[in-house]
């Protein structure tokens, strides 16, 4: 009977954890469009959005007010079903990533200790690979059931573009996994915080460096929006979307940006460790709302800078896409693991 009370109250924990989460991660990606404008403004010398409220702060309510209150379209030659599927499948895999991010040590609470994480499980880098391939589902289907051509051959685009830099992201994270031993998420981060450890960026910048660009591919990024390349592809393979499919289309690129400045700081940059600080000396809870802080400063300083890119460089040429991702990534991921293998070998003998 306990054990079967302790199991409803665990359940309660996760699922509270993963509607705060969810609905975190949702607000941030409303103001990260608004973040995106204003960033944009100051690049290029203008005020950006100033009219809704003070500042502007509130643009991005009245930019999804009006996308709420559009009207539905379905074309009438499109698949209808697998047309309503498509946004939904890609906002469902952009949000099932945060399952295995660690976003701080733990809360003490009604004598309990809390995880802030919905699931460690050990092959947690696995899983955040397997959710990601899932969501170019979300894109393919959009692309081909509108029955556009323009639409198809974006979603052709973001598909093989996927597979291209997914390689290379792989490929880059082996090199963490021979460090570390683990495929966990939350071991990766706790061997970073260990006395007298260093960051995983220390051991692997070139790794990062790898896996930021395929990041940036992977979420459609400039300079890596081919799959939206209005000058090319007529505004790419949500075309034929409006309203909140549209939008789901739209908030699940500043969700899979999100997650991934998430994944990036845990790997590399000690997920919520707080440089130069021991919290073993902190109150438990103390330590877990400022791991958050720390992890949610990581995650805006890596948005920024995919913001920084997308205004500072301008798009390649597909071709150009295809030789990065092929011919120079690919192999200095490569290279990396066999440098890195080697090391460890040199250092265990």
């Amino acid at each position: 009977m306990t054990l079967l009370a302790f199991d409803w109250i665990l359940l309660i924990e996760k699922l509270v954890l993963i509607a705060i989460i969810v609905f975190a991660s949702l607000g941030i990606a409303l103001y990260t469009t608004f973040a995106e404008r204003k960033v944009a403004a100051v690049l290029q010398d203008r005020p950006g959005p100033n009219r809704a409220g003070p500042f502007g702060l509130f643009q991005p309510f009245a930019d999804g007010l009006k996308l709420i209150m559009k009207e539905e379209i379905i074309p009438n030659s499109s698949n209808k079903v697998l047309f309503v599927l498509g946004p939904i499948l890609a906002m469902t895999a952009a949000l099932m990533t945060c399952a295995v991010i660690p976003w701080s040590s733990h809360l003490e609470m009604f004598g309990r200790s809390i995880d802030l994480q919905v699931a460690d499980i050990n092959i947690g880098i696995l899983y955040i690979f397997g959710v990601v391939s899932m969501g170019v589902y979300g894109i393919m289907i959009g692309g081909w059931a509108s029955n556009n051509k323009f639409s198809l051959m974006a979603a052709l685009r973001g598909a093989s573009q996927a597979i291209s830099y997914e390689l290379a992201m792989g490929l880059s994270l082996i090199a963490v996994l021979m460090i570390s031993g683990s495929l966990s998420l939350k071991t990766i981060v706790d061997q970073q915080m260990a006395p007298g450890a260093h960051w995983n960026i220390v051991y692997q910048p070139l790794g990062f460096l790898i896996f930021f660009i395929c990041a940036m591919a992977e979420c459609n990024r400039t300079p890596f929006d081919l799959p939206e390349a209005e000058n090319e592809l007529n505004f790419g393979y949500h075309q034929e979307y409006s309203s909140m499919k549209l939008g789901f289309y739209l908030f699940a690129e500043y969700v899979n940006m999100i997650m991934s400045s998430a994944i990036m700081a845990s790997i590399f940059f000690g997920g919520y460790d707080i440089p130069f600080l021991d919290e073993s000396t902190l109150a438990p809870n103390v330590a877990a709302l400022l791991g958050v802080l720390a992890l949610l400063t990581k995650i805006v300083i890596f948005i920024f800078i995919f913001m920084w890119i997308r205004w500072t460089i301008p798009r390649f040429r597909y071709d150009q896409l295809m030789n990065l991702g092929w011919k120079t990534l690919i192999p200095l991921a490569l290279f990396n693991m066999l440098v890195t293998g080697a090391v460890i070998l040199w250092r265990q003998g």
